[in-house]
């Protein structure tokens, strides 16, 4: 059963779009904006490896959480193994980008002004 959620052909947006983006709204060069994005992209997880959280008002809030050990099993053969401990980045949408998501528009009251 497919979600209706997601399309099957859903693309994925990549580094060189985020600069492209960056070029085109911002007017810095190709170079500049791949620069930008990449400096952006890197602090965000040298953030995240120090286990700092990371939050963009009216996107959202990365948080870094961690797993403990645990006995894991094979769905195929059902053989039992174990899963070491580790830390994982989960990602917590903000109400407005939410909101975005679910086709609602940002009003003034709803950002605090």
């Amino acid at each position: 059963m497919e979600s209706s959620l997601v399309s099957p052909r859903a693309r994925a947006v990549t580094r060189d779009d985020l600069a492209s983006a960056v070029y085109r709204r911002a007017g810095a060069s190709r170079a500049e904006a791949h620069a930008l994005v990449d400096m952006m992209l890197a602090e965000i997880a040298d953030a995240l490896s120090r286990g700092e959280n990371v939050k963009l008002s009216s996107f959202g809030t990365f948080l870094v959480r961690s797993k403990g050990e645990r006995v894991g099993r094979n769905p195929k053969t059902g053989v039992e193994a174990p899963i070491a401990a580790r830390r994982v980045v989960v990602f917590k949408a903000s109400k407005i980008f939410g909101g975005r998501l679910n086709g609602h528009v940002p009003t003034a009251e709803s950002l605090d002004v």
